[in-house]
């Protein structure tokens, strides 16, 4: 991902992970990926005798990913409105209302109703690439045939886009003895 947004007309994206998850494992799981220094989890110390959990340093789930959010972006030196947050599930709440309330770009990718609701955009797909539709579109403003072509550049294909707004609709039948009682 880093690769394709690599001089992206004069635009410059750094690549950080926020997770409620334990920050060894995520590192380790993504290890070669995104380096350990982008990564935020929760974070344990460990009794130096035992190398058993002593107390939790920090939890990054719910509002504590708002903190994290507000250190990198002060760390980085960039406006709220230049964060791209992407998430998929309710965890990511609180956060998503934050980046969009700062006028920043929210991405959902799962349709966990919550998050599928408050996000600016959702990207079901089961490649980690698709979210660079959205950002393509909304920040570099880029259209679908430049997209395609980058994609393309850099050995992939995009086999199929569907554009799309979901309503999600329940309608009950009232029956009629409950319509007479409501006259």
């Amino acid at each position: 991902m880093s690769q394709l947004l690599e001089d992206l007309d004069g635009l410059r994206f750094s690549f950080y992970v926020i997770s409620a998850a334990p920050e060894e494992v995520i590192q380790s799981a993504l290890e070669g990926i995104v380096q350990p220094d982008h990564v935020f989890g929760t974070r344990f110390q460990y009794d130096p005798s035992s190398g058993e959990i002593q107390s939790i340093a920090r939890v990054p789930a719910g509002y504590g990913k708002v903190a994290v959010l507000e250190d990198l972006r002060s760390q980085l030196e960039i406006t709220s409105n230049q964060l791209v947050y992407v998430g998929d599930g309710t965890s990511d709440i609180h956060v998503m209302l934050h980046v969009n309330r700062n006028e920043g770009l929210t991405i959902a990718v799962s349709e966990a109703k919550h998050v599928a609701q408050i996000a600016r955009r959702t990207v079901l797909s089961d490649d980690a690439l698709s979210v660079l539709v959205p950002i393509l579109e909304e920040i570099a403003g880029w259209d679908a045939a430049q997209i395609r072509a980058l994609f393309e550049a850099h050995g992939f294909a995009v086999q199929e886009w569907n554009k799309m707004r979901t309503d999600s609709v329940v309608i009950r039948e009232t029956g009629a003895a409950e319509a007479v009682a409501a006259e």
